[in-house]
């Protein structure tokens, strides 16, 4: 299937490991210009120099999406040097996972607010956009009640919200909104290689829950997120694709 992704530019945010940067590097195998953020200058560096062989271009910076002028700076920007902006993908977490005041703080300013904030600055940009789209990364753990349904999961159940929202809100604008919500993951330098060596019984606990024996891999999500970003998915706005292979067992109406 021709995705007819080529030509097209996007931001993506948390772009230099695991699921960030397989998409990134997915866009660019489309046929996409990306500019992607992230936090660590030596891995926005060397991602950067890593994929700018692969697509038409890519554009790395070093932001903090709980820096709400900096996000301003960063859209406005990129949408000037790309000469405008098509895809927007929100994949920064926090993995703020247990039950503290920093941590439902830290969830809310990066999770939720840095999605909120990169949306409300694209927008202006998306309109004029011949086949805007915005994809947010959410998680199993927004849609129903697991080890994680504390601060993280919550704020993934509001990721999921606001881009239902955002997907009627902008109908009329032909902006669409979708959210992507991964299983498990595995990947080198992920959460759960952390934790098959730091914590094995949980290691176990979440494997044993997988019917198909395995984790996803980050080039699961990227494929689910390229789909939604694309105008093959013309059609679709304001839906919650579950990328968990039969993780989950609540039935999604």
């Amino acid at each position: 299937m021709d995705l007819q992704l080529t030509g097209k530019k996007a931001l993506v945010t948390g772009g230099t490991r695991g699921i960030g940067r397989a998409i990134v590097e997915t866009l660019l195998r489309e046929g996409v210009a990306v500019a992607f953020c992230a936090r660590n200058p030596k891995e926005v560096k060397s991602t950067e120099e890593a994929l700018a062989h692969i697509g038409p271009r890519v554009i790395g910076t070093v932001l903090d999406v709980s820096d709400a002028e900096g996000i301003l700076h960063w859209v406005d920007g990129t949408a000037s040097e790309l000469g405008g902006i098509d895809i927007v993908v929100n994949n920064v977490s926090a993995l703020a996972i247990p039950t503290s005041e920093e941590n439902w703080q830290l969830s809310i300013n990066v999770d939720l607010l840095g999605t909120v904030r990169v949306c409300s600055a694209a927008l202006r940009y998306l309109e004029v956009s011949e086949s805007p789209s915005i994809v947010n990364i959410s998680s199993v753990s927004g849609r129903e009640v697991d080890f994680a349904g504390g601060p993280y999961g919550t704020v993934k159940s509001a990721i999921i919200a606001y881009s239902a929202h955002l997907a009627f809100a902008h109908a009329a604008r032909g902006i669409r909104a979708n959210t992507v919500s991964p299983g498990n993951t595995y990947f080198p330098g992920g959460v759960w290689e952390s934790i098959e060596s730091g914590n094995p019984e949980l290691f176990k606990m979440a494997m044993d829950l997988n019917p198909t024996g395995k984790m996803g891999a980050t080039q699961d999500t990227a494929n689910a997120v390229a789909f939604l970003a694309s105008p093959a998915a013309g059609r679709i706005s304001g839906t919650n694709l579950v990328v968990d292979g039969a993780l989950t067992r609540g039935i999604q109406f």
